[in-house]
């Protein structure tokens, strides 16, 4: 397999197994755990490359569902890759298109060879396999590609859950043939359902394959945060130390210390940017829903202390109530910034804290003052 991705484990904590390290790419060096903006359509929604950067994010994600459809891997190809169309330096994991087709529901049919659905846009046939996910994935040049699996809904029986996740292993070692460029790293992704024995099976499965890289897929996606706790501990506790550890779609702050805890280095999710154009901001006391007539009158920034744009050059919640009140594009703008550089901030700390063997006292002390 391509040595494009490599990880380099500076610290853990024994006590926990939170981990900080360092996520070597073609396009730079990244410090662990690391929070991902997604730029769904090859740009994070209301926000500029440069203000990305400006704000500490080193890994983006670009969606090869999305970007199959419109505007085209052929495309973004001519145009010198991924990189160079959205103009950015820095790396680029794109996920495989799975969970986007997985959740098209009856537009959608699953056969061993891939998945055959109707597109969202226009409800032109379309077809997706590890093969074709692979080649897409190539074309676009992203540094992570991710491959190709099943997403199991929740709830799925044991006989469906079974089914899909030895799919997704067949499925992994298409990948593994497919994929051959040199400058990307292709990860796996764990799959098995809310089933111990179906998590230990798929974590075993997958990782024999040695993938520069691992995922754990098919969380987040409905169930109590209890059992997603306990599948995550299953699903890590058979992946390699030597390797880093993505949990796909989770972006909050006590789920980011769960995690971590259970020795996960990486996180996407559309969470932070999507609430912000729906009037919620993300502070370390929990959410603060802007649109409330409670902030009409209230001239104090969105969290005090914050360093992102709006807070920093003092928007007020009173301002940015109106701008939402009026229809002004700028208040979606403000909450994406503020909530980015909250998780951002909030990840650059949490490292610092692994680094200090203070892991557990941060988790605590932030826990006491966050209301879910």
């Amino acid at each position: 397999m391509s040595k494009a991705i490599t990880y380099e484990l500076i610290k853990k904590d024994e006590a926990t197994g939170a981990r900080a390290g360092i996520l070597h790419t073609p396009h730079g060096s990244y410090p662990t755990p690391i929070f991902m903006p997604v730029g769904t359509q090859a740009s994070v929604k209301a926000v500029s490359p440069d203000e990305l950067t400006d704000m500490g994010a080193g890994i983006i994600l670009g969606n090869t569902y999305h970007l199959f459809l419109r505007p085209g891997a052929d495309l973004i190809k001519e145009a010198g890759g991924l990189h160079k169309f959205m103009h950015w330096d820095r790396a680029i994991l794109t996920d495989s298109g799975g969970f986007q087709v997985f959740s098209l529901g009856e537009l959608r049919k699953i056969t061993e060879e891939g998945v055959t659905f109707r597109s969202h846009i226009d409800g032109a046939k379309k077809f997706l396999s590890p093969e074709v996910s692979m080649e897409v994935q190539m074309a676009l040049g992203s540094d992570i590609v991710m491959a190709f699996d099943e997403c199991i809904p929740y709830p799925a029986d044991f006989a469906y859950a079974k089914d899909s996740s030895a799919r997704t292993t067949r499925w992994a070692e298409r990948c593994r043939k497919t994929m051959t460029a040199e400058n990307q790293g292709l990860f796996g992704i764990v799959q098995g359902g809310m089933y111990r024995e179906l998590r230990e099976r798929s974590a075993r499965e997958i990782t024999a394959l040695d993938f520069p890289g691992y995922a754990v897929g098919g969380l987040s996606v409905g169930e109590p945060s209890e059992l997603m706790r306990e599948m995550l501990s299953v699903s890590t506790a058979f992946l390699p130390e030597d390797k880093p550890r993505y949990l796909m779609g989770v972006g909050t702050p006590d789920f980011f210390l769960a995690a971590v805890a259970r020795g996960i280095d990486m996180f996407d999710c559309v969470y932070p940017t999507r609430v912000a154009r729906n009037g919620l901001a993300m502070t370390a006391t929990g959410r603060l829903v802007i649109k409330n007539s409670e902030y009409t009158h209230d001239h104090r920034v969105l969290e005090e202390g914050c360093g992102c744009y709006a807070c920093r050059n003092g928007y007020t919640r009173a301002y940015i109530r109106h701008l939402f009140r009026v229809g002004e594009i700028f208040a979606l703008r403000l909450l994406s910034l503020h909530n980015l550089w909250f998780l951002l901030e909030f990840m650059r700390r949490l490292r610092e804290a692994i680094l200090a063997d203070r892991f557990s006292d941060f988790a605590t002390d932030f826990l006491q003052g966050y209301k879910k």
